[in-house]
C-alpha cells in the first residue's frame, strides 16, 4: 500500500504541471503584452479605447474604430450562423437518412479544417463580386431607407467580411450542436412520443431544452472564432479606419489592423498601440469567455433547481 501511494503521488503531482504550465503560458503572454504596450499605455492611457483616431504620421492612436468593427462583424456573423448552424445540425441529427448524414458530417468537418487564406482568396474571387453586382444593389434598393444598408457599393466591407465569418464559424457550430443534440438521451424522446407529442414537439421542448448549454457552447466558440478571425477578414473587410452604421462601408477588426499594418510601424509608439490592440484583443477574448462561463453556469444551475422541484 506505502508503494502504491507513493506513485499515486508521484503521478498526482506530475499531472499538477500541466495545468500550472498552462497558468504561466497566459500569464507569461499577457506580461509581455502589457511590457510592450507600455509607451501606448503611457501616453494615451484609457482614452485609447475611445479615440478614433489613427494617425500614425501624427502619432495619434485610436483602438475605437476597430473595437467597433471587430463588435460589428462577429455580431453580424453570429446572427447569420446560428440560425443555418443549429438548423443543419437538427438535420444531420435527427431528420436526414444515415448515408446524407454522414457525407454532410464529413464535409461539414472538412469546410473547418480549410485555412483561413483559402477563404480569403475566394471571398476575394467570388464573394465580393457577387456582393458588388447582386447583394448589396438589391439591399440597397428594396432597404435603403435604412441605415445599415446605405453606403458606397464597393463589394468589399463590414457586410461582406460578416458573411465570410458566417461561413467560417457555421461548421463549428453544426459540429459541437450536431454532437450535443445526439447526446440527449433516446428515452427522453421516447417518453415525449408515448404522452402525445409530435416529433417538432419532442424537439423544441425536449431535445433542444435539454441541450441547450452545449449549443449555447457552440456559439461561444463560434464567437471566438469570430473574434479572433484574422486573414479571411482582412484581404475582404476593406481596411478603413471610420465608425459608420453603414455595412456597406469598409471596415477594420482588431486582428486584421494588427495583420495588415504590423510591418509597416516605423516608430516605437507606433508598435506600441498595435501590441496594445493586441493586448484589447486578449482581454476581449478572456471576457468573452468569463461571461460564457458565467451564462453556462446560470443556465446549468437552472436545469439543476428544475430537477430537484
Amino acid at each position: 500500500m506505502s508503494r502504491h501511494d507513493t506513485s499515486d503521488l508521484i503521478f498526482r503531482r506530475t499531472l499538477a504541471v500541466f495545468p500550472i504550465s498552462i497558468l504561466i503560458l497566459v500569464a507569461g503572454i499577457l506580461f509581455q503584452l502589457v511590457y510592450s504596450s507600455l509607451p501606448s499605455l503611457s501616453k494615451f492611457g484609457l482614452g485609447f479605447l475611445l479615440n478614433s483616431t489613427w494617425d500614425p504620421v501624427a502619432e495619434n492612436f485610436g483602438a475605437l474604430p476597430f473595437i467597433f468593427g471587430t463588435c460589428v462583424t462577429s455580431f453580424v456573423a453570429l446572427l447569420l450562423a446560428v440560425p443555418i448552424g443549429v438548423g443543419v445540425a437538427i438535420y444531420l441529427a435527427e431528420y436526414a437518412p444515415p448515408q446524407v448524414a454522414r457525407v454532410v458530417s464529413l464535409l461539414v468537418d472538412l469546410l473547418a479544417a480549410i485555412p483561413s487564406v483559402i477563404y480569403g482568396l475566394w471571398g476575394i474571387f467570388v464573394l465580393v463580386p457577387y456582393m458588388r453586382n447582386t447583394l448589396q444593389p438589391f439591399l440597397g434598393k428594396y432597404f435603403g431607407f435604412l441605415p445599415f444598408f446605405q453606403g458606397p457599393n464597393y463589394g468589399v466591407g463590414i457586410l461582406a467580411a460578416s458573411i465570410m465569418l458566417a461561413i467560417i464559424i457555421i461548421p463549428f457550430i453544426i459540429s459541437v450542436s450536431r454532437e450535443v443534440i445526439l447526446a440527449v438521451p433516446q428515452v427522453y424522446k421516447e417518453s415525449a412520443y408515448a404522452l402525445g407529442a409530435t416529433r417538432w414537439e419532442a424537439m423544441s421542448n425536449i431535445v433542444l431544452s435539454h441541450g441547450k448549454v452545449g449549443i449555447l457552447g457552440a456559439v461561444i466558440l463560434a464567437l471566438g472564432r469570430a473574434i479572433g478571425e484574422v486573414m479571411a477578414v482582412t484581404m475582404i473587410i476593406g481596411n478603413n479606419v471610420v465608425i459608420t452604421p453603414s455595412l456597406f462601408s469598409p471596415g477594420y477588426t482588431l486582428a486584421s489592423v494588427i495583420a495588415n499594418e504590423f510591418a509597416e510601424a516605423d516608430s516605437n509608439l507606433y508598435l506600441s498601440a498595435l501590441i496594445e490592440i493586441g493586448l484589447v484583443l486578449f482581454l476581449v477574448s478572456i471576457i468573452v469567455n468569463i461571461l460564457a462561463r458565467i451564462l453556462i453556469w446560470s443556465v446549468t444551475k437552472g436545469n439543476s433547481a428544475e430537477g430537484v422541484r
